[in-house]
């Protein structure tokens, strides 16, 4: 069996589809695959993706194609794809995430030792909320590209230091350029940041059957809560948000952040409960936030 396999065209998105792929070879060594880089509307534009508003922004071509028959399965960083699912398609696995955290690259060692208004690159409303609500002095500026390009900006000194996804930096091939693992208490990640996605027609029984075979219920809990947290709040919630659940024995930990755009504001909360009721979880921590979201300078 041939499968043809839609993915973003860059080298990261490619380099995370051969690996979902040799997880799924391993499942079935009988299975040959296509590779269809997609370029998405995200990939096109030179405008920092929180500037466009709006979701899907790198899902939804490839999500198009899936649904028209021109591709098997696609791909997805999960943090990208919107919460709510175009009818006819499904999510058939998350596999094993890639550590969820953010990290620093830079000279400096690590977010304490960078000296006061060093500028630090990122084009995240969350992480720069983060970074001001942690370090009022730095001075957090846009920084725009895939990896390889932020990383170049970085060396050649345009900002002193910059924070990425841990996850792409390890995917990537750029683990050595880890300074500083950053911990959630200080920038807890976007929802689902370090997971992916597998999505496929639901109609497809026999390949949802396949594809489910790499599934990782950790995992799969852990982004459930996470993005069920992110619903909740609704489309209306533009405020910088964080959250991060755990799979501790048998409990399902949630953590969330929302801060004001500045920093200068925020509200967490934690909940606790069973791994098979992740949705539950997600709400109770979004009801729990929602009075506070005005004081924020967003709609409760």
């Amino acid at each position: 069996m041939t499968l043809r396999v839609g993915t973003r065209a860059s080298s990261l998105s490619r380099r995370q589809t051969d690996w979902v792929l040799q997880l799924l070879r391993r499942a079935d060594p009988r299975l040959q695959f296509h590779v269809v880089p997609v370029r998405t509307a995200g990939d096109r534009s030179s405008r920092p993706i929180a500037e466009l508003g709006g979701v899907g922004w790198f899902t939804r071509e490839l999500e198009r194609a899936l649904l028209e028959g021109a591709v098997d399965l696609v791909v997805h960083s999960l943090k990208d794809l919107p919460t709510e699912t175009p009818g006819g398609l499904v999510v058939a696995a998350t596999p094993p995430r890639e550590d969820a955290r953010d990290a620093l690259v830079g000279r400096w060692p690590t977010l304490d030792a960078l000296p006061r208004g060093a500028r630090v690159g990122t084009s995240s409303p969350r992480r720069r909320a983060q970074l001001l609500a942690y370090r009022r002095d730095l001075e957090v500026v846009p920084l725009r590209g895939n990896v390889d390009t932020r990383l170049r900006k970085v060396d050649a000194g345009e900002v002193e230091a910059a924070v990425l996804a841990a996850a792409g930096l390890v995917r990537g091939g750029w683990e050595d350029r880890i300074r500083q693992y950053l911990d959630p208490e200080v920038m807890l990640p976007a929802p689902a940041q370090g997971a992916l996605a597998v999505q496929v027609r639901e109609s497809d029984g026999p390949l949802v059957e396949l594809i489910r075979q790499i599934d990782h219920p950790p995992t799969r809990a852990a982004v459930r809560a996470e993005r069920a947290f992110l619903r909740a709040l609704g489309g209306g919630c533009t405020l910088p948000v964080g959250a991060l659940a755990t799979v501790e024995g048998d409990r399902l930990c949630l953590r969330v952040r929302v801060l004001s755009e500045d920093g200068s504001r925020q509200v967490s909360a934690r909940r606790e409960g069973r791994p098979d009721d992740p949705e539950r979880l997600g709400h109770e921590a979004a009801e729990e936030v929602r009075p506070f979201l005005s004081l924020m300078g967003g709609r409760p």
